[in-house]
């Protein structure tokens, strides 16, 4: 009884691997054989002769009877018994189906041209030769049953095909696919169908995967959380950018837990039919309170979870409102929905709609950001595991050369080294295959075969050599890794830095970054006397980074410490600026101002070591790529490497002396509250945001 139930469950869920029956072959075989019943002459049937042979078998008294098809001008012939079984009839008698049986007419068929000639032909045969002939009239309704169904057939045939692909091709199956458009599409994972992935396969994320792990207990041993008065959370929404693993902890959500999980995109849930997508969240919840203890995960739930009233015609009916008003109705309206936690993921969590996200529905948001060193270490061990990699490979050096990568970026760097390795015929992964790997999917192929005159590919050269030359020169620009002028991608030369892993940046260092970024043009400038268009992504960067210090981040004397920054997103959908004319113009005088001062600094550092960067362009134009080493030799050590050096040795002793400080507060305030029991101990009520 019990895998009776099942089954019926998988299949209601489109999750099993049977298939439901196609009774549709059945029609067509009644349909064959009573075509085929009508059609097909038992008797053996007709063979065709011609009038005048008719007349020589009249004459030769071989008739015995003769039917005449009034309304297709035919006639068939029947012979006598002594005549049809001659040896010159037999030969041209049909035999019939069953070889014992015989043919007992009519054996002839032929064609009359007059009906009145023909009837009295027939008149002088019956007195002369005593011959029976009668008169009939044949409907043929087969074909006219044919004529009217065949049309109506072929408009139901081409409905039932449209019906199908809409409702999301074949996959149901069956003559109850029209009929299950509103189902939910859901993934079922359960007992018979789940999933291996676990939290051991997700590296990193240990803050995330301790909040989802929180929900997983609370499924597992509900009592330990209800008998303190807690309440399982209804939802929670992991945000963070794309390849961080939002999916993959929600797959190992599937895997811990011992639950049914239902999985579904948020973009299952869209139709081109009014009232699909409601109708699908309906059964969706129908089905997870059914089988309650369950988790439902929507992937990408921005698809319908877009804020309210944005972008909307005056009087038409949106389908994914409609969708989105089930959702929030179901997650936390009038009716329960007890044991069904809901999990979500999305990137965009900015346009999501206010109901959507508040207490009640996603008690909790989990941010799942870019991994950090530590982080990035255990994952390039988890994806290294399946890699044949040689001793010379460093994980730790690996995470270092890596900041900013995401999960995924890191999984295809350990393909593509694996592929470079192989491509190059090697038996295990090396260390400059990472390196090559990380290069091809920053800069993207190398192109040694494109042509380039020799007087562009030396301005190329003073371009990347003023770079590193400036980058090397100003205090907080980011450690130069490598310099070369090898076209790579829509790039013809590029500078790699391996930028500093930091939470807050201060003037000073972004100013030093837009220095480093201006280092090309500049050379160009100090060394040929003209310019030209190789800056475009320089100049992009440098714009952007000026606007946002002066607009978002209040780093602007003359603007002050005002942000025109809309975290919410809300100011997405309007046309008009959060500021005067005036104010815009006062923007763009700071903003001028502020590459201009940096463009004259990049400058005058040039010019005071324009023999050192002549050295650099040439050995970049012998070598074609440079390594830190060489600009050490060039320039010598950098002369605020200690100073930085100091800095993060200060800056790390003050975050201990910190720590010890509140941990001695901590243990004072224990001491105090144990010392003095009767004592009640002040509270202040947190400040509300509004």
């Amino acid at each position: 009884m019990d895998k009776q139930n099942k089954s019926k469950n998988k299949f209601s869920l489109g999750g099993g691997s049977k298939k439901p029956n196609n009774f549709y072959w059945i029609y067509a075989i009644i349909g064959v054989v009573l075509i085929s019943l009508n059609l097909f002459n038992w008797n053996g049937g007709s063979s065709t002769i011609t009038q005048a042979e008719f007349e020589a078998l009249v004459l030769n008294n071989e008739v015995l009877e003769v039917t005449v098809v009034k309304n297709k001008n035919i006639a068939r012939v029947t012979l006598t018994p002594e005549a049809a079984k001659t040896e010159q009839h037999q030969k041209k008698i049909n035999k019939p189906f069953m070889s014992n049986t015989v043919n007992r007419g009519p054996h002839y068929t032929f064609e009359f041209l007059s009906q009145d000639s023909f009837s009295e032909d027939l008149k002088r045969y019956a007195k002369e030769n005593n011959l029976q002939y009668k008169t009939v009239t044949e409907e043929d309704w087969l074909g006219g049953l044919l004529g009217f169904l065949l049309p109506i057939i072929i408009i139901v045939v081409i409905w039932m095909f449209l019906m199908r692909r809409m409702s999301g091709g074949a996959g149901g199956g069956g003559p109850g696919q029209l009929f299950s458009i509103g189902k939910s599409k859901a993934q079922l994972f359960d007992k018979e169908n789940a999933t291996k992935t676990t939290f051991e396969d997700v590296a990193g994320l240990e803050g995330a995967k301790e909040e989802v792990q929180e929900i997983v207990d609370f499924l597992k041993k509900p009592q330990k959380y209800t008998n303190l008065g807690a309440k399982i959370p209804r939802g929670a929404l992991l945000v963070g950018p794309p390849g961080t693993g939002k999916t993959l902890l929600a797959r190992a959500v599937a895997g811990e837990a011992k639950v049914p999980f239902f999985s579904l995109s948020g973009s299952d849930f869209v139709e081109m039919f009014v009232g699909v997508g409601a109708s699908r969240v309906r059964d969706l919840f129908k089905q997870a309170k059914d089988k309650a203890p369950s988790i439902i995960f929507i992937d990408e739930i921005d698809a319908i979870g877009r804020a309210r009233g944005k972008g909307a015609m005056q009087g038409g009916n949106d389908e994914r409102e409609n969708t989105l008003n089930q959702l929030l109705t179901e997650m936390d309206g009038f009716g329960t929905n007890t044991g069904v936690i809901v999990l979500a993921a999305t990137n965009r969590a900015d346009v999501l709609d206010r109901a959507l996200i508040r207490p009640g529905r996603f008690d909790r948001q989990i941010h799942v950001d870019l991994p950090e060193v530590n982080e990035r270490e255990e994952i390039f061990n988890v994806h290294l595991k399946p890699i044949k990699i040689d001793k010379s490979v460093d994980v730790k050096f690996l995470a270092k050369q890596t900041p900013g990568f995401s999960g995924a970026d890191i999984a295809n760097i350990c393909n593509e080294a694996a592929l470079i390795a192989a491509r190059n015929n090697k038996k295990k992964v090396e260390r400059q295959d990472f390196l090559d790997a990380v290069d091809r999917i920053i800069g993207g192929l190398e192109k040694k075969n494109k042509i380039i005159s020799d007087h562009e590919r030396k301005a190329i050269a003073y371009h990347e050599a003023g770079h590193a030359a400036v980058s090397w020169l100003v205090k907080y620009a980011s450690p130069l890794v490598k310099v070369t002028i090898i076209p790579r991608g829509r790039s013809l030369g590029a500078a790699w830095y391996l930028p500093e892993e930091r939470q807050i940046t201060t003037t000073e260092q972004l100013l030093d970054e837009m220095c480093a970024a201006l280092g090309g043009r500049a050379a160009e400038e100090l060394i040929f006397g003209k310019i030209s268009t190789g800056a475009l992504s320089d100049l992009e960067k440098i714009t952007k980074q000026a606007y946002a210090m002066v607009s978002i981040y209040g780093l602007s004397d003359k603007i002050g410490n005002i942000s025109f920054y809309d975290s919410s997103g809300q100011s997405d959908y309007s046309f008009s600026k959060p500021y005067s004319e005036k104010t815009a113009e006062l923007i763009d005088q700071e903003v001028k101002s502020m590459v201009d001062k940096a463009y004259e600094r990049t400058l005058q550092i040039l010019s005071e070591n324009k023999d050192k960067l002549t050295l650099l362009a040439n050995k970049l134009l012998e070598k074609e790529v440079i390594f830190r080493d060489d600009l050490e030799l060039i320039f010598g050590k950098s002369k605020f490497e200690e100073e930085l050096k100091e800095e993060k040795k200060s800056s790390k002793k003050t975050g201990i002396v910190e720590k010890e400080e509140k941990k001695n507060k901590k243990i004072d305030s224990i001491e105090n509250t144990t010392k003095n029991n009767d004592t009640e101990i002040p509270t202040t009520e947190p400040e509300k945001k509004v």
